[in-house]
């Protein structure tokens, strides 16, 4: 039962957020709409901060996992070889690529994170460093160890930009169809993820690029 009340809190809590931003929801509002208890809140979460950090990690936790364990296999059948860059941009893009397509969760998970975007709140800066400090550890080093003559500039401001293909192609992917014109359909999961690679892998592996004295 314990369960059942923290579900229906992140569930009712994650649609009242999509849909009206953090400030715009009072918790009386998410526990109307779980049918809990007001205390549930407390006891579950400590707080509505708690409750909006759990919400929040609940998907992205999951994500990352998923992109750990695919960096893993990865490495594991690379061996002492080269590591594929490609291989890596498949870790990062597709766990999170799938989510915001999922018709059940995704869409509600990108719109509630279109609204943190919007509405920044401090809190949120511990739930990224602790959701994200494994991840961005194996990346870099995975990304280190596929392209290891690659200038560092170069290489954090590439993975920047991949970064950036990523959380355009999740957060605006019904834009994107009208954009396209049907060259390419957002809603062909494994197509969209391989266009993805494919662009950003070009972007990964050209000739470093030429900095002058002064920009040194």
């Amino acid at each position: 039962m314990a369960t059942d009340t923290k579900e229906k809190l992140l569930d009712a809590a994650e649609e009242l957020f999509a849909g009206q931003g953090i400030d715009g929801v009072s918790l009386r509002a998410i526990t109307h709409a779980a049918d809990v208890n007001l205390a549930s809140v407390n006891y579950h979460f400590g707080s509505k901060e708690g409750l909006v950090r759990a919400v929040f990690a609940r998907r992205i936790g999951a994500v990352n996992r998923e992109r750990i364990a695919l960096l893993d296999a990865a490495e594991s059948e690379a061996g002492d070889g080269p590591l594929a860059v490609e291989k890596i941009l498949y870790a990062m893009f597709s766990p999170a690529i799938r989510l915001s397509q999922d018709p059940a969760k995704g869409r509600r998970f990108m719109r509630m994170c279109g609204r943190f975007y919007a509405e920044p709140a401090g809190y949120l800066d511990g739930v990224f460093e602790e959701e994200f400090a494994e991840l961005i550890q194996r990346m870099d080093r995975a990304f280190h160890r596929a392209m290891p003559g690659l200038p560092e500039k170069d290489l954090q401001g590439r993975v920047n930009f991949s970064v950036g293909v990523m959380v355009h192609t999740m957060m605006d992917s019904d834009r994107s169809r009208r954009w396209i014109r049907g060259i390419c359909d957002p809603a062909d999961v494994d197509g969209t993820i391989d266009a993805m690679i494919r662009f950003s892998a070009a972007g990964m592996n050209a000739a470093p690029s030429i900095v002058s004295a002064e920009g040194d």
